[in-house]
């Protein structure tokens, strides 16, 4: 325990500092591209190519909204030349670290002008602590404007990770289910919903991946009986055992969904097979 303390806070050290550890072993390097979640280091790959190196901290049993930084995630920050995060309201247990790095070091995601869902439906949520939906790239505006943002960092020339075109295909493959609900494991969609011209659908648990109160769980089950939900969707990082009972209880078919793309190969197209897959799996559940 005590050798792990020191270990902490030589990183931490390096962090503040803004010494890369490897800095002088690997002078021919590529730059290295660290970010705290999958989804990122798909956008940063996609925006990057074989320009950079990307790596990322959260592993995929965890969610990210609960994730403590370990020693090794402190190695990889310090070693990193550029170092992406969502924001203190989607990771606050990563912000006493984020806050100490560089500014040119580190790019908050939700602090750069990125679109926001404008018609998502009011939400039965009892806990406010996150206000906006932060899971930005789940919409493909965001993921190139993130992605410039990264090529603009790194001196790359700018250019498109999902093309509009594909975009335009995509579109016209939900359009048929633009009338129907589903209830999704948390409150996650409406960047994707209003992207797509959807819902923004139900959820069982609030925008961290939370608990409801009972107050809001019997609204919910209200509204399920009130609208045409088609499905329940369940994610590969969590638990499922409430959205079975709720599936069970009205007869709904349980569909597997992957915002965090923990299936999704990262390359230099990861970001728009990444979203075609979500289209896929949104489709599963209405047919």
């Amino acid at each position: 325990m005590i050798i792990k303390k020191i270990q902490y806070n030589i990183f931490a050290c390096l962090l503040l500092l803004g010494i890369p550890a490897a800095a002088q072993l690997q002078p021919d390097a590529k730059p290295l591209i660290v970010t705290s979640i999958k989804p990122l280091a798909i956008i940063a790959k996609s925006a990057v190519g074989d320009a950079a190196d990307v790596q990322y901290l959260t592993p995929p049993s965890q969610s990210p909204h609960d994730f403590t930084l370990p020693v090794s995630a402190l190695r990889k920050i310090a070693d990193a030349d550029l170092v992406i995060w969502v924001g203190g309201g989607f990771e606050a247990r990563s912000a006493k670290t984020m806050s100490a790095l560089s500014s040119d070091k580190l790019l908050t995601a939700m602090d750069l002008p990125l679109t926001q869902p404008q018609n998502s439906e009011p939400s039965d949520n009892d806990d406010h602590s996150i206000e906006a939906d932060p899971h930005l790239w789940l919409n493909p505006d965001n993921g190139n404007k993130i992605a410039a943002e990264i090529q603009a960092r790194l001196g790359l020339p700018p250019k498109e990770i999902i093309n509009r075109q594909y975009l335009s295909r995509l579109k016209s493959e939900l359009a048929a289910i633009d009338d129907k609900t589903y209830l999704s494991h948390h409150q996650a969609y409406a960047h994707f919903a209003a992207a797509f011209d959807l819902k923004s659908g139900l959820s069982i648990r609030n925008a961290s991946g939370g608990a409801q109160g009972a107050k809001t769980q019997y609204r919910l089950r209200s509204s399920i009986e009130k609208t045409n939900v088609s499905c329940v969707f369940v994610e590969p990082q969590y638990q499922d055992k409430d959205a079975a009972i709720i599936a069970a209880e009205y007869d709904l078919p349980m569909v597997p969904l992957d915002p965090q793309g923990l299936s999704q190969t990262i390359s230099d197209r990861a970001y728009s097979e990444f979203i075609g897959t979500l289209v896929a799996q949104f489709k599963a559940c209405f047919q």
